[in-house]
C-alpha cells in the first residue's frame, strides 16, 4: 500500500508474487500515485468482512453510531481495484451488540486512554475501520472524521438531534449515554465515472429526477454547477444515492429505484451493495 494519502485507492491486494512485485514496481518505479506512493507499507492480507465504527468523542467520553459496512473494490462481488467506497449500509448484523460491546472495551477505550496518556485531549468523531477476521477484530485504520460513504446510511438512522451531540462534542462537554436509532437500514449507493478508480472523463451533463421519495436522498460529490444551472460530472464519484426503510432489502429497493432515474455518459455503480447481509 501507499503510505502517503491516495483517495482511499493505495491499496493492492495482490493475490500473487507476481501481482505483489508488478504493484511495488507501478509505485516505486512508475510513480502510480505520486509522492504518495515513494514510500511503501506492506502488510499481512486479511480475511473476513469489513466494519466501520463511528464514534462521537469529547475527551474521555464518547457514544457510538450504528456499526456499518463500506463496500471498497470497484466490481460487483467485491472484485476489481479499490476504491474510495462503492457504497455502504448500515447496520450490519455481524457486528453483534456483544462484539460492539468488545470493541468500545478493546479497541475505543484504550485508544482515548493512550490520547490522555500523549496529553491529547480528542474532541471530534473517530472512525475506526475494522476487519472482522476468523482470528478476531483486527483494525486497519483511524480517521478523526466522518467516514464517506458510511456518513450517508449513518445520519438518515440517527432518530435523535445530532447537532446538540456534536457542538457538546467540539465543547469537550459531557455527551449523552447513548444515542437512539430509528428501526430499519439505511443503505447509500455510489454513481461512478466510467473508468473510475483508473482515468475517467470530466464534463459529462448530468440530468436529475425532479422529485425523490420519501427517506431517499441524492448526494453530490464529484460534480460541478455551470452559470446557467447545468451540473456535470467533476470527478470519480460523481453522485451518491441513499435509502431508509424498514429493512435493507426496501431500503435497497428505494434508493436503486432513484439511481435509475440519474444519467450521464458512463454512469457506473454496482448492483449488490449489502449483497452479503441480504444474503444472510
Amino acid at each position: 500500500k501507499a503510505s502517503g494519502l491516495a483517495a482511499g485507492k493505495g491499496v493492492i491486494m495482490a493475490e500473487t508474487q507476481a501481482e505483489a512485485i508488478a504493484a511495488v514496481k507501478d509505485m516505486l518505479e512508475g510513480n502510480a500515485f505520486g509522492a504518495s506512493g515513494h514510500e511503501i507499507v506492506i502488510e499481512e492480507t486479511l480475511y473476513g468482512e469489513e466494519a466501520s465504527i463511528h464514534a462521537i468523542v469529547s475527551g474521555d467520553d464518547f457514544v457510538c453510531l450504528p456499526p456499518s459496512q463500506d463496500h471498497k473494490r470497484a466490481g460487483e462481488g467485491d472484485t476489481g481495484l479499490n476504491t474510495g467506497g462503492m457504497g455502504a449500509y448500515t447496520p450490519t448484523s455481524r457486528v453483534t451488540a456483544e462484539m460492539q460491546a468488545q470493541i468500545e472495551a478493546q479497541v475505543l477505550r484504550p485508544t482515548l486512554d493512550g490520547f490522555k496518556a500523549d496529553g491529547i485531549h480528542f474532541c471530534g468523531t473517530l472512525y475506526a475501520g475494522l476487519m472482522l477476521t476468523p482470528k478476531g477484530v483486527r483494525v486497519l485504520e483511524y480517521n478523526v472524521r466522518f467516514g464517506d460513504p458510511e456518513t450517508q446510511v449513518l445520519l438518515p438512522m440517527v432518530a435523535d438531534d445530532l447537532v446538540p451531540v456534536l457542538l457538546a462534542s467540539a465543547k469537550g462537554e459531557a455527551l449523552p449515554a447513548k444515542l437512539n436509532f430509528h428501526p430499519g437500514a439505511a443503505i447509500v449507493i455510489v454513481l461512478a465515472a466510467g473508468g473510475y478508480p483508473d482515468s475517467y472523463a470530466k464534463g459529462d451533463t448530468i440530468t436529475l429526477p425532479t422529485t425523490t421519495p420519501e427517506r431517499s436522498a441524492i448526494v453530490h460529490a464529484g460534480t460541478k454547477r455551470a452559470e446557467d444551472g447545468t451540473i456535470t460530472t467533476d470527478g470519480g464519484r460523481v453522485l451518491s444515492v441513499s435509502g431508509q426503510a424498514s429493512s435493507l432489502q426496501a431500503a435497497a429497493d428505494l434508493a436503486y429505484g432513484v439511481c435509475d432515474q440519474v444519467h450521464f455518459d458512463g454512469k457506473y455503480l454496482r448492483r449488490d451493495i449489502g449483497h452479503k447481509e441480504l444474503n444472510r
